[in-house]
């Protein structure tokens, strides 16, 4: 049996990992559970799972969950914080680590599994977003296996033969093509965006996913995010890279070849196919998800990405191509502008201004050590909060 320990295992694709693990107990036990501060969800996965720690992020959880789970007289140890999340990242029992904590707090607990040489499955963008190379050096340096679970990553590593490490033009590719849905705001007049609610971006036609996961989609800023991220996965320069829109979901993505063909991983939008398929690799397993039915799908379309209403889209590409540490401010800015905008403090059309202003504030320099790019992180937060004031004022004004 492996071992298992999920990072953030109460957001959905944590819930989604834990359902498909439940369906395979020959195959998989439960090693460790993280999460923030959701006590009540975290105490029902420990009594259905029971693993061998949980671990809160936050410390008054923490305790909160101990006294819980310390009524029903369980081994379970409750540890909190980044250095409880560490731990159970590198423990020896945890054969895979599904690192699934949305944004920068991710990032070094997944770099701890990395560094224990672990079976990584990355469902954390924001880590390679935040410090690609030093990542994926680190992949290298400790002999980690890193397989992505985001449906679109997951579907290009199906569709890319065993050997792309050697590099796509070695294997004959010349395209990645990763898909959109387009989100919930894909036809809605431009005039109407400003006016739209936290609760109305949420609302994805295809996906339930968390509500910063929700906003970054609708922005269109989740697929920006993507692109950066097949970069460093594939090791791809980012003109490889093209997004197409296609509000079905059902082809998660394509790879064209140098001969014409393009492959494409068609399925149900659900997330427990990755997740299956990266717990299986390479092998293959049941998911739980219901086999695609093509009639009732009956029809498939693509458009090209509107980068007028899609500005976020637009400012990765253009972060990528500016080199350094942009994306790293691109995806700060960009986590303070849409908690900004889910306290309803700006509109959702000023997402993309705060994160603009804010690269404009923070110079592209070169940054290789963990430190750096950390401190860089901190100071874009501060950076994008204060553009944010100053759009507050204006508006006053």
């Amino acid at each position: 049996m492996k071992g298992i320990t999920i990072l953030g295992s109460t957001g959905s694709v944590g819930v989604n990992t834990l359902d498909v693990v439940a369906r395979q107990p020959q195959r998989f036990r439960v090693i460790a559970l993280t999460a923030n501060t959701e006590i009540e969800r975290m105490y029902q996965q420990c009594q259905m799972h029971h693993p061998e720690y949980a671990v809160m992020a936050d410390a008054l959880a923490a305790e909160q969950l101990h006294d819980k789970l310390s009524r029903v007289s369980t081994n379970i140890q409750v540890l909190s914080g980044l250095e409880g999340l560490q731990k159970v990242a590198a423990l020896e029992q945890a054969d895979y680590i599904m690192a699934a904590i949305v944004g920068s707090a991710g990032l070094l607990p997944t770099l701890a599994a990395i560094r224990a040489g672990k079976r990584v499955l990355l469902a954390n963008k924001e880590s390679l977003v935040m410090a690609g190379k030093l990542f994926m050096d680190e992949v290298q340096k400790y002999n980690a296996t890193l397989l992505p679970i985001d449906s679109e990553h997951n579907a290009v590593f199906q569709c890319l033969p065993r050997n792309f490490v050697t590099g796509l033009h070695n294997v004959g590719v010349s395209r990645i093509l990763l898909t959109s849905s387009g989100g919930p705001f894909r036809d809605t007049p431009l005039d109407q965006l400003s006016v739209v609610t936290p609760d109305q971006a949420c609302a994805h036609p295809n996906w339930v996913m968390g509500r910063k996961i929700s906003v970054d989609s609708a922005t269109m800023m989740n697929k920006g995010l993507e692109v950066i991220e097949a970069c460093w996965l594939f090791n791809a320069g980012v003109d490889l890279v093209q997004v197409v829109v296609h509000p079905q979901s059902v082809i998660h993505s394509m790879v064209e070849y140098v001969d014409g063909s393009i492959l494409a991983q068609l399925a149900s939008p659900d997330m427990r196919i990755p997740i299956a398929h990266a717990l299986a690799w390479p092998e293959r397993m049941e998911s739980g998800v219901e086999s695609l039915n093509l009639f009732d799908v009956s029809r498939l379309d693509f458009e090209k990405p509107d980068t007028d209403r899609f500005p976020c889209l637009r400012l990765a590409y253009e972060a990528v191509k500016l080199g350094g540490v942009s994306t790293t401010v691109l995806n700060a800015a960009n986590e303070v502008a849409v908690q900004a905008f889910l306290d309803r403090q700006i509109q959702f059309t000023d997402i993309p201004a705060v994160i603009e202003m804010t690269l404009a504030d923070i110079p592209s320099e070169q940054a290789s050590t963990l430190p750096q790019i950390l401190d860089v992180d901190r100071v874009t937060r501060e950076a994008a909060i204060q553009n944010i004031k100053m759009m507050s004022r204006r508006v006053i004004q």
